[in-house]
């Protein structure tokens, strides 16, 4: 995600510089065969091309706010996952301390160790759970054994690995210790459990609605028509207001190439915007950064657990937080 106020020049120009080179030529071309060569019939009204700038508006319009939508989308799902966590994290130390009243459970109190114990193989998975969900959204997950495997036991960690979904079987996995933590230890009641159970859930749904984004495209009949229609209208456009310039005079004709190469270069940088914003979770410059945020959740949970020596928030690079 840019985090700056202003793009600096140098991005503008990664992103137009092809753009404003293949504008400046064509108008250039067109220039010449009206001018020096004598062509005047590629000159054409300039009321049809105006009109179509206006449908190619309204359509990379509508293209980019669904853009948008899935971005924002995105950002909310990871805004979730860091509340729950913090839930998670705060009913694993709140509830899970003493023996409770569990119908049924005959078991000797829990020591002060065994409960930093679980406390923290409760919070530890979480911050597995989250980082394991960042790279398997961003095809990433030959980094587990430095972002995931220090959160798990090894033996939990090699066997996650080789799921196919190893976050949702670390939810299972949460699971699981409930029921332990329920059944045999007699450290959770009912109602707690139940409260632990409808995290887990929730963890489950905004792993879902991430799931949905990452593998389901944005339509490509939308993306596909909306560069097309950018880019004939961009080679309509010089065509239409050549004419226009000549009315000025014959020496006017070589304003058709700033005007029709910046209108171009709006239309084509609106549409690389709306582009740019299509999958929020590519690891680019403009997607959700999850890094961060599993930074900042690894931060929270830690510290609730009462460590101390924790990592920096990461901070961003090249104007760009990962």
């Amino acid at each position: 995600m840019y985090v700056r106020n202003n793009l600096r020049w140098r991005v503008i120009w990664k992103f137009s510089w092809k753009g404003l080179l293949v504008f400046t030529l064509y108008s250039l071309l067109i220039c010449l065969v009206y001018g020096p060569v004598g062509f005047h019939s590629l000159s054409i009204p300039w009321q049809p091309v105006a009109t179509l700038g206006i449908a190619v508006s309204f359509y990379i319009g509508f293209k980019n706010n669904g853009s948008y939508d899935r971005f924002w989308e995105g950002r909310q799902l990871w805004g979730g996952i860091v509340n729950y966590s913090r839930t998670w994290a705060i009913q694993a130390l709140e509830y899970v301390t003493s023996v409770v009243d569990a119908p049924g459970v005959e078991a000797p109190a829990a020591s002060h160790a065994e409960l930093s114990l679980r406390h923290r193989r409760l919070v530890y998975r979480q911050i597995a759970w989250a980082n394991a969900l960042r790279l398997q959204l961003r095809r990433q997950i030959d980094q587990w054994d430095t972002q995931v495997a220090p959160f798990l036991d090894p033996a939990e960690s090699r066997e996650m690995q080789r799921k196919q979904n190893p976050s949702a079987h670390l939810l299972r996995q949460q699971a699981a210790d409930l029921r332990v933590l329920r059944e045999e230890r007699g450290l959770l009641n009912d109602f707690q459990h139940v409260n632990m159970m409808t995290s887990i859930e929730q963890f489950n749904n905004l792993q879902g609605g991430c799931e949905r984004i990452k593998n389901t495209p944005f339509p490509r009949q939308y993306a596909f028509y909306s560069f097309m229609f950018v880019w004939i209208f961009a080679a309509l456009l010089p065509l239409g207001l050549i004419g226009e310039f000549v009315k000025m005079g014959p020496d006017h004709i070589w304003l058709t190439v700033p005007f029709s190469v910046l209108v171009s270069w709006v239309f084509y940088i609106i549409e690389m915007v709306g582009h740019s914003s299509e999958n929020p979770f590519e690891n680019e410059m403009n997607d959700v950064p999850m890094t961060a945020i599993c930074r900042t959740i690894e931060i929270d949970l830690r510290e609730m657990l009462g460590e101390t020596h924790l990592p920096p928030k990461l901070a961003p690079i090249d104007d760009i937080l990962y």
